[in-house]
């Protein structure tokens, strides 16, 4: 892992890159089982509570189904991100497809948020005109729910601090075990007092949960798309860091980005005015940029010209 390859180091033009390829990290890829297994306990569990709320004539398990349905196909975008993103670079998509990462987690985001609405107008017309329903079904398959739900968050739980999807994942099968419980807690309730009115102000509240957490990964899938600097990455350290290489007189045009919501890349100018120090130095470098600060695409170009005057990007306004 302490090496790059040596055929990535180009000297094009009088421009000189870095390239570290190695130890790149597939996450969401090594979670296409999850995914599978995911799709399909949840598709089945949709099926039996959409009936089963329709029998019981419990909204609130149609809406948990509708929820769950959600879930399902937010899995299935998360999954085909995956596959997307292990497909290698072509001449046309030279990145290869890795941000269709970023396009999965927007539209995860985006997909809960409509649930959640849908969920919320249902629940409002409930509260409004509260119905009867039948509670021994509405406990027995909600509780089958929690199961479901809290088995598959468990198989992203390992993942989640690493990818956005994988996060996305945990946040939506954890927040459905949140509503099958809820589910359970509010009919076991009303079995007790017939006060109907339980079950919607219960599931107001589980929306508002999952709106707190889906507005989180909205928020990070955003960022990403606009290119932002990736969590955990800070921009000024990595711009000191390069500075305080020996024979960097000044560091500019200093760009990072996420390739995917696992890899990112990194483009800077290093003005060198004793000459160029030589592949080792990029190798080292590049190395450094992989293991200390999770950069694993950096590519470098040497400057000797004193201050880089030669070079049009040298202000910090100009991309």
């Amino acid at each position: 892992m302490g090496h790059s390859h040596d055929h990535n180091n180009h000297h094009d033009h009088g421009h000189h890159h870095a390239h570290g390829h190695h130890g790149h990290s597939h996450a969401p890829v090594s979670f296409g089982r999850a995914f599978a297994i995911g799709v399909a306990l949840n598709s089945g569990f949709v099926l039996v509570e959409a009936t089963y709320g329709v029998l019981a004539g419990s909204m609130a398990l149609v809406a948990d189904a509708g929820h769950n349905l959600s879930d399902v196909f937010g899995l299935l975008i998360a999954w085909s991100a995956a596959v997307f993103s292990a497909r290698p670079p072509s001449a046309r998509f030279t990145y290869g497809l890795k941000s269709s990462s970023i396009l999965a987690a927007l539209a995860n985001a985006s997909l809960l948020m409509v649930a959640l609405g849908a969920i919320t107008l249902e629940t409002v017309r409930r509260l409004v005109d509260p119905q009867p329903i039948q509670t021994a079904p509405v406990m027995a398959v909600a509780a089958i729910g929690i199961v479901i739900n809290t088995a598959t968050a468990l198989m992203f739980l390992r993942g989640r601090h690493h990818d956005i999807n994988v996060r996305g994942a945990f946040v939506h099968m954890a927040g459905d075990a949140a509503v099958s419980a809820g589910v359970v807690a509010a009919a076991g309730v009303i079995a007790l007092t017939h006060a109907w009115w339980i079950d919607p102000v219960v599931s107001l509240g589980i929306v508002a949960l999952i709106g707190w957490g889906t507005w989180g990964l909205a928020r990070d899938a955003l960022h990403l798309s606009l290119l932002g600097v990736p969590p955990g990455i800070c921009e000024a350290t990595v711009r000191g860091f390069l500075g305080g290489q020996a024979g960097v007189a000044a560091v500019h045009d200093l760009h990072i980005w996420p390739m995917s919501t696992t890899e990112t890349a990194l483009t800077a100018h290093l003005v060198m005015p004793q000459g160029h120090p030589g592949d080792a130095f990029l190798h080292d470098l590049a190395h450094t940029l992989e293991h200390d600060y999770g950069i694993g695409h950096a590519t470098l170009q040497i400057e000797t010209a004193e201050h880089g005057h030669d070079c049009a990007l040298v202000s910090e306004t100009v991309v």
